[in-house]
């Protein structure tokens, strides 16, 4: 895989190039509530630019089916690039058309253009090859050289993924460069005890890299809803708590796996539990209760870790050399379910090894409750692709960039 050291080393006064970025940025009310995967870009544009370069920034943003939809434009994006870099950033409102060719044609050396949301054309999604190619075509026509940085992308089999970079001389950003190195630290040559941490919502979502890690883990930490399906596994009542039942017999085979391979899974030994889901917009006082895990009541729902687990997991983080960290353990959106997160977050902080967050909705908590992102060794803009990398399957993304 070309880095971007290796082009700007062959020079690119002049050249427009492609960045594929990710700025998949929450928006509340069009306004950026997390600019982390903009800062993420930073340095491969800023170095793009600082070299002469014609820098054409493009991305997704949201889910929008294949038509422009005003809520997933990427202007509030461009604008803050644009503040995070000093200068101004030139906002074209189509992706192939007009508006971006005007865009593009416009740029001096050392300028950047930012061109509206890929998603808002079918041909970036689609599954038809031919459909994908000619958009990725199009897309080429606008540049001459392709640095691939979006990482939280990559595992997509996308046209600007993974058609584009064949069709133009490719590199890789920064950006994917560190996520990849990073994650060959938790795949090769790991330094032990290997820790890692789960949780989010549903299990079926982690059932992939938990069947990996079987093999490779130490220890796994389950928190988070997709902990309920594991302790209704070892015959719990789980009350009113998020639980996939088909998951059952997959999750006991995993726990007796896991006895077999002498790798630690450790569950929730307490949680609190509530009757209603809190109210995540007025943060109104939920006043949850703590119960054992083997108590949780037919009519509760339980929300976040409980105290003595928070000191159960620092415990076992607390010897890590290398860890793992994808999930909340709780709704951490609100503050009576947030500690269990926190804590956490906490015992990667005082682990002595090399940490992770992996992406996504870990990585919004490590901003959201306040914790210095360099206080972690690493902090992944991909939640899905670190996933999908530690589950072993091969990235679309950064196959096109290996060719």
């Amino acid at each position: 895989m070309k880095t971007i050291e290796e082009l700007l080393a062959e020079g690119v006064d002049g050249k427009r190039v492609f960045v594929r970025a990710d700025l998949n940025v929450p928006l509340a009310d069009g306004l950026i509530t997390d600019d982390g995967r903009i800062r993420a870009v930073l340095p491969t544009v800023k170095a793009l630019a600082d070299k002469g370069a014609k820098v054409i920034v493009a991305s997704h943003l949201g889910r929008p089916k294949g038509a422009p939809d005003p809520q997933f434009s990427l202007l509030p994006a461009a604008e803050r690039l644009g503040e995070l870099l000093g200068k101004p950033v030139a906002f074209a409102q189509d992706t192939v058309g007009p508006a971006a060719n005007e865009a593009v044609d416009g740029l001096e050396p050392g300028q950047v253009a930012v061109i509206e949301n890929l998603r808002f054309n079918a041909g970036e999604t689609s599954k038809d090859d031919a459909e994908r190619g000619d958009f990725a075509e199009q897309l080429a026509n606008l540049a001459d050289v392709y640095v691939g940085d979006g990482f939280g992308a990559v595992h997509r089999k996308h046209a600007s993924v993974y058609d584009l970079p064949k069709k133009l001389p490719h590199y890789a950003g920064y950006l994917i460069a560190t996520e990849v190195g990073v994650l060959k630290k938790l795949t090769d040559d790991v330094k032990r005890p290997y820790v890692v941490a789960l949780g989010g919502a549903k299990v079926s979502d982690k059932l992939a890299v938990i069947d990996q890690l079987l093999g490779k883990a130490d220890r796994l930490l389950i928190g988070g809803g997709m902990a309920y399906t594991f302790l209704k596994a070892k015959g719990y009542e789980v009350g009113i708590s998020l639980l996939q039942e088909d998951q059952i017999p997959t999750v006991t085979e995993y726990m007796e796996r896991a006895e077999k391979n002498g790798v630690e899974l450790v569950l929730p030994v307490d949680v609190l539990v509530s009757a209603e889901f809190p109210d995540l917009k007025t943060k109104a006082p939920a006043n949850p209760t703590t119960v054992a895990a083997d108590a949780i009541p037919a009519d509760q729902e339980g929300l976040d870790i409980g105290p003595e687990t928070r000191k159960l997991y620092a415990s076992k983080l607390a010897d890590a050399e290398t860890v793992f960290w994808n999930g909340p353990m709780g709704v951490f959106e609100h503050p009576d379910y947030a500690e269990g997160t926190k804590a956490v977050a906490q015992a990667l902080i005082d682990a002595p090894g090399f940490t992770v967050v992996g992406g996504g909705d870990s990585a919004a908590a490590v901003r959201t409750l306040g914790f210095d992102e360099k206080a972690f060794g690493h902090i992944s803009t991909g939640g899905g692709a670190s996933l999908e990398y530690l589950e072993g399957k091969t990235l679309p993304g950064l196959a096109a960039l290996e060719d």
